[in-house]
Protein backbone atom coordinates (compact mmCIF):
# COMPACT_ATOMS: atom_id res chain seq x y z
CA UNK A 1 0.00 0.00 0.00
CA UNK A 2 1.26 3.44 -1.07
CA UNK A 3 0.17 5.12 2.35
CA UNK A 4 1.63 2.40 4.31
CA UNK A 5 4.95 2.53 2.60
CA UNK A 6 4.90 6.15 3.23
CA UNK A 7 4.17 6.32 7.00
CA UNK A 8 7.12 3.38 7.49
CA UNK A 9 9.77 5.93 6.17
CA UNK A 10 8.94 7.81 9.35
CA UNK A 11 10.99 5.46 11.39
CA UNK A 12 14.30 6.50 12.57
CA UNK A 13 14.54 10.08 10.98
CA UNK A 14 16.48 12.28 13.55
CA UNK A 15 14.92 15.79 13.82
CA UNK A 16 16.32 18.26 15.84
CA UNK A 17 13.17 20.28 17.44
CA UNK A 18 14.22 24.00 18.78
CA UNK A 19 11.82 25.76 20.45
CA UNK A 20 9.29 26.90 23.43
CA UNK A 21 9.33 23.44 25.63
CA UNK A 22 6.77 23.90 28.64
CA UNK A 23 5.09 21.46 31.14
CA UNK A 24 1.63 20.85 31.18
CA UNK A 25 0.02 19.69 34.25
CA UNK A 26 -3.27 18.62 34.68
CA UNK A 27 -5.79 18.87 37.08
CA UNK A 28 -8.53 16.48 36.62
CA UNK A 29 -12.08 15.57 38.09
CA UNK A 30 -15.32 16.18 38.42
CA UNK A 31 -17.56 19.15 38.85
CA UNK A 32 -20.35 18.67 41.69
CA UNK A 33 -21.22 21.87 42.70
CA UNK A 34 -21.15 25.30 42.85
CA UNK A 35 -19.17 26.92 45.48
CA UNK A 36 -20.70 28.89 47.95
CA UNK A 37 -17.76 31.21 48.14
CA UNK A 38 -18.35 32.40 44.61
CA UNK A 39 -20.10 31.75 41.78
CA UNK A 40 -17.69 29.09 40.18
CA UNK A 41 -17.84 25.20 40.00
CA UNK A 42 -16.25 22.93 42.74
CA UNK A 43 -13.65 20.26 41.35
CA UNK A 44 -13.37 17.23 43.32
CA UNK A 45 -9.87 16.15 42.60
CA UNK A 46 -9.61 12.96 40.86
CA UNK A 47 -5.49 12.97 39.96
CA UNK A 48 -3.22 15.11 39.02
CA UNK A 49 -0.63 14.51 36.24
CA UNK A 50 2.33 16.22 34.01
CA UNK A 51 3.01 15.76 30.43
CA UNK A 52 5.18 17.14 28.17
CA UNK A 53 4.31 20.71 25.97
CA UNK A 54 5.39 23.09 23.49
CA UNK A 55 7.40 22.76 21.25
CA UNK A 56 8.43 19.03 23.39
CA UNK A 57 5.28 17.93 22.20
CA UNK A 58 6.67 18.25 18.55
CA UNK A 59 9.29 16.27 19.98
CA UNK A 60 7.06 13.92 21.35
CA UNK A 61 4.33 13.57 18.25
CA UNK A 62 8.02 12.65 16.40
CA UNK A 63 8.86 9.91 19.14
CA UNK A 64 5.67 8.40 18.68
CA UNK A 65 5.93 7.99 15.43
CA UNK A 66 8.74 6.22 15.01
CA UNK A 67 11.48 9.01 14.38
CA UNK A 68 14.39 9.75 16.92
CA UNK A 69 14.21 13.66 18.04
CA UNK A 70 16.46 15.86 20.08
CA UNK A 71 14.80 18.42 22.02
CA UNK A 72 16.85 22.03 21.66
CA UNK A 73 15.44 25.03 24.32
CA UNK A 74 16.20 27.32 27.48
CA UNK A 75 14.42 25.83 30.41
CA UNK A 76 14.44 27.33 33.88
CA UNK A 77 16.96 25.68 36.60
CA UNK A 78 13.97 24.94 38.54
CA UNK A 79 12.11 22.30 39.78
CA UNK A 80 9.09 22.22 36.92
CA UNK A 81 12.24 22.41 34.41
CA UNK A 82 13.59 19.27 36.33
CA UNK A 83 10.45 17.35 35.68
CA UNK A 84 10.10 18.41 32.42
CA UNK A 85 13.38 17.05 31.58
CA UNK A 86 12.87 14.08 32.97
CA UNK A 87 9.91 13.38 31.14
CA UNK A 88 11.78 13.41 28.50
CA UNK A 89 14.40 11.02 29.36
CA UNK A 90 11.37 8.62 30.41
CA UNK A 91 10.07 8.77 26.71
CA UNK A 92 13.28 8.43 25.11
CA UNK A 93 13.42 12.08 23.80
CA UNK A 94 17.49 13.36 23.37
CA UNK A 95 17.65 16.44 25.73
CA UNK A 96 21.31 17.03 24.09
CA UNK A 97 20.21 20.72 23.36
CA UNK A 98 18.11 21.59 26.55
CA UNK A 99 20.20 24.81 28.19
CA UNK A 100 19.09 25.65 31.75
CA UNK A 101 19.07 29.66 32.95
CA UNK A 102 18.73 30.34 36.65
CA UNK A 103 17.22 33.80 35.13
CA UNK A 104 13.87 31.82 33.56
CA UNK A 105 11.46 30.03 35.12
CA UNK A 106 10.32 26.90 32.90
CA UNK A 107 6.76 27.41 31.73
CA UNK A 108 4.02 25.52 33.25
CA UNK A 109 0.22 25.20 31.89
CA UNK A 110 -2.27 23.85 34.55
CA UNK A 111 -5.08 23.15 32.72
CA UNK A 112 -8.28 21.85 35.31
CA UNK A 113 -10.72 19.63 33.42
CA UNK A 114 -13.77 17.92 34.07
CA UNK A 115 -15.91 15.80 31.87
CA UNK A 116 -13.52 16.20 28.92
CA UNK A 117 -14.04 19.91 28.89
CA UNK A 118 -11.30 22.24 29.83
CA UNK A 119 -12.58 24.64 32.48
CA UNK A 120 -9.78 27.13 33.60
CA UNK A 121 -6.06 27.40 32.67
CA UNK A 122 -3.54 28.71 34.83
CA UNK A 123 -0.06 29.91 33.21
CA UNK A 124 3.09 30.36 35.08
CA UNK A 125 5.85 32.28 32.55
CA UNK A 126 8.33 34.04 31.57
CA UNK A 127 8.11 35.65 28.24
CA UNK A 128 11.18 38.20 27.79
CA UNK A 129 13.64 36.96 25.25
CA UNK A 130 16.95 34.96 26.65
CA UNK A 131 20.14 36.69 27.28
CA UNK A 132 22.73 36.79 25.29
CA UNK A 133 24.67 34.06 27.19
CA UNK A 134 22.13 31.69 27.08
CA UNK A 135 21.01 32.16 23.37
CA UNK A 136 24.71 31.86 22.36
CA UNK A 137 24.44 28.99 24.33
CA UNK A 138 21.48 26.97 22.75
CA UNK A 139 23.25 27.88 19.24
CA UNK A 140 26.83 26.39 20.08
CA UNK A 141 24.28 23.48 20.96
CA UNK A 142 22.68 23.70 17.97
CA UNK A 143 25.80 24.06 15.47
CA UNK A 144 27.53 20.90 16.95
CA UNK A 145 24.13 18.95 16.43
CA UNK A 146 23.21 20.12 13.12
CA UNK A 147 25.99 17.90 12.13
CA UNK A 148 25.37 14.56 13.67
CA UNK A 149 22.78 13.07 10.75
CA UNK A 150 20.49 15.28 11.37
CA UNK A 151 17.71 14.33 9.05
CA UNK A 152 15.81 17.63 9.49
CA UNK A 153 15.18 20.67 11.92
CA UNK A 154 11.87 22.26 12.93
CA UNK A 155 11.11 25.33 14.57
CA UNK A 156 8.04 25.46 16.96
CA UNK A 157 7.41 28.85 18.00
CA UNK A 158 5.39 29.84 21.12
CA UNK A 159 6.42 33.65 21.78
CA UNK A 160 8.15 32.52 24.75
CA UNK A 161 11.55 34.07 23.83
CA UNK A 162 13.80 31.28 23.08
CA UNK A 163 13.47 31.87 18.96
CA UNK A 164 14.11 35.72 17.73
CA UNK A 165 15.38 37.15 14.54
CA UNK A 166 18.89 36.84 15.25
CA UNK A 167 18.54 32.90 15.64
CA UNK A 168 16.00 32.06 13.41
CA UNK A 169 18.04 33.50 10.65
CA UNK A 170 21.41 31.35 12.06
CA UNK A 171 19.31 28.04 12.07
CA UNK A 172 17.80 28.29 8.74
CA UNK A 173 21.39 29.60 7.63
CA UNK A 174 23.19 26.68 9.29
CA UNK A 175 20.08 24.01 7.77
CA UNK A 176 20.87 25.95 3.99
CA UNK A 177 24.77 25.14 4.51
CA UNK A 178 23.96 21.48 5.62
CA UNK A 179 21.51 20.42 3.14
CA UNK A 180 19.15 20.07 5.51
CA UNK A 181 15.10 20.39 5.42
CA UNK A 182 13.74 23.01 7.98
CA UNK A 183 10.14 23.37 8.63
CA UNK A 184 8.47 25.93 11.66
CA UNK A 185 4.76 26.86 13.26
CA UNK A 186 5.04 30.63 13.73
CA UNK A 187 3.82 32.62 16.23
CA UNK A 188 2.76 36.33 15.43
CA UNK A 189 6.21 37.79 16.85
CA UNK A 190 8.79 36.24 14.63
CA UNK A 191 6.26 35.41 11.54
CA UNK A 192 8.19 38.00 9.10
CA UNK A 193 11.70 36.46 9.96
CA UNK A 194 11.14 32.58 8.59
CA UNK A 195 12.77 33.22 5.34
CA UNK A 196 13.95 30.27 3.45
CA UNK A 197 12.14 27.70 5.00
CA UNK A 198 11.34 24.34 3.34
CA UNK A 199 7.77 24.24 4.66
CA UNK A 200 6.27 27.15 6.54
CA UNK A 201 3.04 26.25 8.72
CA UNK A 202 1.06 28.92 10.04
CA UNK A 203 -2.79 28.89 10.57
CA UNK A 204 -5.44 30.72 9.41
CA UNK A 205 -5.33 33.16 13.08
CA UNK A 206 -1.18 33.56 12.22
CA UNK A 207 -1.70 34.19 8.50
CA UNK A 208 -3.71 37.29 9.31
CA UNK A 209 -2.31 38.41 11.98
CA UNK A 210 1.30 38.25 10.57
CA UNK A 211 0.34 39.62 7.29
CA UNK A 212 -2.06 42.40 9.35
CA UNK A 213 -5.46 41.54 7.33
CA UNK A 214 -8.86 40.31 8.15
CA UNK A 215 -11.13 38.14 5.75
CA UNK A 216 -13.69 35.63 5.77
CA UNK A 217 -12.24 32.46 4.73
CA UNK A 218 -15.94 30.71 3.95
CA UNK A 219 -16.60 33.43 1.69
CA UNK A 220 -13.81 34.95 0.42
CA UNK A 221 -11.69 33.31 -1.28
CA UNK A 222 -10.05 35.30 -3.38
CA UNK A 223 -8.66 37.78 -0.14
CA UNK A 224 -7.30 34.28 0.96
CA UNK A 225 -5.38 33.52 -2.73
CA UNK A 226 -4.06 37.07 -1.89
CA UNK A 227 -2.93 36.22 1.35
CA UNK A 228 -1.23 33.54 0.36
CA UNK A 229 0.51 34.83 -2.47
CA UNK A 230 1.71 38.33 -0.02
CA UNK A 231 2.86 35.36 2.45
CA UNK A 232 4.86 33.82 -0.38
CA UNK A 233 6.34 36.90 -1.96
CA UNK A 234 7.15 38.55 1.79
CA UNK A 235 8.18 35.46 3.60
CA UNK A 236 10.20 33.45 0.62
CA UNK A 237 9.83 29.33 1.06
CA UNK A 238 9.33 26.44 -1.07
CA UNK A 239 5.77 24.56 0.51
CA UNK A 240 2.86 26.79 2.36
CA UNK A 241 0.90 24.33 4.17
CA UNK A 242 -1.94 26.75 6.03
CA UNK A 243 -3.79 24.88 8.84
CA UNK A 244 -7.87 25.95 8.54
CA UNK A 245 -9.66 24.48 11.10
CA UNK A 246 -12.47 23.21 10.39
CA UNK A 247 -12.25 23.89 6.49
CA UNK A 248 -9.31 21.82 6.66
CA UNK A 249 -5.88 22.74 5.20
CA UNK A 250 -4.47 24.28 2.05
CA UNK A 251 -0.94 23.55 0.68
CA UNK A 252 0.83 25.04 -1.90
CA UNK A 253 4.34 25.35 -3.51
CA UNK A 254 5.76 27.22 -6.67
CA UNK A 255 3.67 24.49 -9.13
CA UNK A 256 0.17 23.41 -7.60
CA UNK A 257 -1.87 24.04 -4.98
CA UNK A 258 -5.05 22.07 -3.02
CA UNK A 259 -7.71 22.53 -0.39
CA UNK A 260 -8.27 19.41 1.55
CA UNK A 261 -11.38 19.31 3.41
CA UNK A 262 -11.47 18.41 7.03
CA UNK A 263 -12.95 14.95 8.35
CA UNK A 264 -16.00 15.04 10.25
CA UNK A 265 -14.90 14.38 14.07
CA UNK A 266 -16.36 14.85 17.44
CA UNK A 267 -13.85 17.42 18.60
CA UNK A 268 -12.95 17.65 22.10
CA UNK A 269 -9.98 19.77 22.59
CA UNK A 270 -7.80 21.64 19.77
CA UNK A 271 -4.37 22.29 21.99
CA UNK A 272 -1.79 20.09 20.41
CA UNK A 273 -3.25 19.77 17.27
CA UNK A 274 -0.81 21.91 15.36
CA UNK A 275 2.22 20.42 17.06
CA UNK A 276 0.72 17.16 15.58
CA UNK A 277 0.37 18.63 11.87
CA UNK A 278 3.91 20.33 12.38
CA UNK A 279 5.63 16.61 13.08
CA UNK A 280 3.95 14.53 10.93
CA UNK A 281 4.47 17.15 7.57
CA UNK A 282 7.80 17.09 8.49
CA UNK A 283 8.59 13.57 8.34
CA UNK A 284 6.08 13.55 4.84
CA UNK A 285 8.26 15.51 3.64
CA UNK A 286 11.42 13.57 4.43
CA UNK A 287 9.39 10.46 3.35
CA UNK A 288 9.46 12.35 0.11
CA UNK A 289 5.61 12.41 0.23
CA UNK A 290 4.21 15.21 -2.76
CA UNK A 291 2.63 18.35 -1.16
CA UNK A 292 -1.22 16.96 -1.21
CA UNK A 293 0.02 13.71 0.52
CA UNK A 294 1.40 15.73 3.01
CA UNK A 295 -1.32 17.82 3.03
CA UNK A 296 -3.71 14.78 3.54
CA UNK A 297 -2.08 13.00 6.34
CA UNK A 298 -1.27 15.89 8.13
CA UNK A 299 -4.70 16.92 8.39
CA UNK A 300 -5.79 13.81 9.67
CA UNK A 301 -3.61 13.64 12.11
CA UNK A 302 -4.59 16.96 13.59
CA UNK A 303 -8.06 15.90 13.78
CA UNK A 304 -7.16 12.80 15.74
CA UNK A 305 -5.67 14.84 18.16
CA UNK A 306 -8.82 16.85 18.79
CA UNK A 307 -10.89 13.80 19.56
CA UNK A 308 -9.23 13.68 22.95
CA UNK A 309 -8.88 16.17 25.88
CA UNK A 310 -5.80 17.41 26.44
CA UNK A 311 -1.98 18.23 24.86
CA UNK A 312 -1.77 14.28 23.51
CA UNK A 313 0.08 12.43 21.02
CA UNK A 314 -0.66 9.79 17.91
CA UNK A 315 1.28 6.82 17.64
CA UNK A 316 2.31 5.40 13.80
CA UNK A 317 -0.29 2.76 14.42
CA UNK A 318 -2.94 5.04 15.05
CA UNK A 319 -2.04 7.16 12.12
CA UNK A 320 -1.64 4.21 9.94
CA UNK A 321 -5.28 2.90 10.61
CA UNK A 322 -6.97 5.98 10.49
CA UNK A 323 -5.17 6.82 6.92
CA UNK A 324 -6.01 3.21 6.01
CA UNK A 325 -9.84 3.86 6.52
CA UNK A 326 -9.98 7.70 5.22
CA UNK A 327 -7.53 7.46 2.25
Amino acid sequence: MKYETLLDNFKEKRILVIGDVMLDAYILGNVTRVSPEAPVPVVSLSKKENRIGGAGNVALNLKNLGAKPIIASVIGNDTDGAILEELFVKRGISTLGLVKSAKRKTTVKTRVISAKQQLLRIDSEDIHPIDDKHEEQLLQTVEELIPKEIDAIILEDYDKGVLNQKNIALIISLAQANNIPITADPKKENFHYYKGLTLFKPNLKELKDGLNIDFNFATEHNKFNDAVNALRHSIPHEVSLITLSEHGVYVCDAESSARIPAHKREITDVSGAGDTVIAVATLCLLAKANIQDIAKISNIAGGMVCERPGVVSISLQELKNEVRELL
